[in-house]
């Protein structure tokens, strides 16, 4: 891609790889619509991610995904990036960004189902990982949500994996909320842009 048309801020590379995992399975070509997904390394450093894409740099559209109890890093971040983020309830999202209620891990859980994710890691190879980890002392009273949360960030590059992989397998019609809309934000910027 020479230079987007749109950006799009996650917080990292798993919420980088479920947004192009949703675009291939939607049938959007993020590159040709000219938009870059950008995982920022962690939401306190949206600001210095924005900065140079928004009406203080570039001045292109942007759009994001954040995690709900990050809100006020977000609206922080985007004030200072030059964005207007009123305290109406709703602005993120008119603006484009978008909350998964815990973290993205936690919706698309909810989105497939329990028996669907452990699906997914057996078809990775990781059944028995997982059995491992469900049986450790710390682990026997957590419900199986929990452990399939504590499962997906347990090891280095797992959770990007993951985000792809379950993505992948969500039907159309349950792709979570903020994943879609992220998503939907971005191509119809871009649309709305000439591409």
């Amino acid at each position: 891609m020479e230079s987007p048309r749109v950006v799009v801020l996650v917080e990292g590379d798993s919420d980088r790889c479920a947004v192009h995992a949703l675009a291939r399975l939607l049938g959007h070509d993020l590159i040709a619509h000219g938009v870059a997904v950008v995982a920022m390394g962690g939401i306190t450093n949206l600001r210095s991610s924005a900065l140079p894409f928004g009406p203080r740099g570039l001045d292109l559209p942007l759009a994001g995904l954040y995690d709900a109890p990050e809100e006020h890093v977000v609206r922080r971040g985007l004030r200072a990036a030059g964005l207007t983020v009123t305290r109406d309830p709703g602005a993120l999202s008119a603006l484009g960004f978008f909350a998964c209620t815990a973290d993205l891990e936690d919706e698309l859980i909810r989105a497939l189902g329990v028996p669907a994710v452990e699906r997914v890691i057996g078809d990775a190879g990781e059944t028995r990982s997982l059995d491992l980890l469900a049986a450790m002392p710390a682990q026997r009273s957590w419900t199986r949500t929990e452990v399939l949360r504590r499962f997906l960030g347990s090891k280095a590059g797992r959770k990007a994996r993951y985000a792809g992989l379950l993505t992948d397998a969500l039907e159309p019609d349950r792709v979570p909320a903020p994943l879609a809309g992220v998503l939907m934000r971005a191509v119809d910027l871009a649309s709305n842009d000439g591409g």
